[in-house]
């Protein structure tokens, strides 16, 4: 089966030929979402520049010396690798051993293509949340927060200086709201 080059080919070209106003173009449509991705994952602005920087010198890379053909849209393909580099990067941080070598990460296959499609609906996901979260209370926006991080609810309750009682009660009816918001 012959896969039919997509027209966003035109960004690896850009990276190889150093056509500064595509180059734009990729950080315009990509740095935020990257700067989302990782800072809501536990990373820091720094970590989010440095691998938007690292996934591009690799498209570059994989484009100029081995012929890197893109056969799906640029922007998923991108924050896929960004994803993938940054979960890697966690491991790296946690002590863990490392199973994907970056070469990995590059193979191409049908099951990229699907995490592709994938991650840019969780990236919409993601932007849908966000707004909504942002339009809630502010005492809403406090328990969600506290409640993600993952202590005990009576450990969350003492440090908000409220009753566990109405934590428990607030923190659904904010979830309550914020899951209409997000289905509205």
């Amino acid at each position: 089966m012959i896969k039919k080059i997509h027209a966003d080919q035109q960004y690896l070209t850009a990276l190889v030929n150093n056509d500064a106003v595509l180059i734009n173009q990729i950080y315009k449509k990509c740095a935020g979402k990257v700067k989302s991705l990782i800072t809501f994952n536990n990373g820091s602005l720094s970590d989010a520049e440095d691998v938007f920087q690292e996934t591009l010198i690799d498209i570059y890379n994989q484009t100029k010396y081995k012929n890197l053909e893109l056969t799906c849209p640029f922007e998923p393909f991108f924050l896929l690798l960004c994803k993938r580099k940054w979960l890697n990067q966690l491991k790296k941080r946690a002590q863990m051993p490392v199973t994907n070598l970056e070469d990995d990460l590059l193979q191409l296959s049908e099951d990229t293509f699907e995490q592709a499609d994938f991650l840019e609906k969780e990236v919409l996901q993601h932007a849908l949340f966000l707004n909504a979260f942002d339009k809630l209370g502010t005492r809403c926006k406090e328990i969600i927060t506290w409640s993600l991080k993952g202590d005990a609810q009576e450990k969350v309750a003492e440090a908000l200086g409220v009753t566990y009682g109405y934590l428990r009660k607030k923190k659904s009816e904010c979830m309550a709201t914020l899951i209409k918001m997000v289905n509205a």
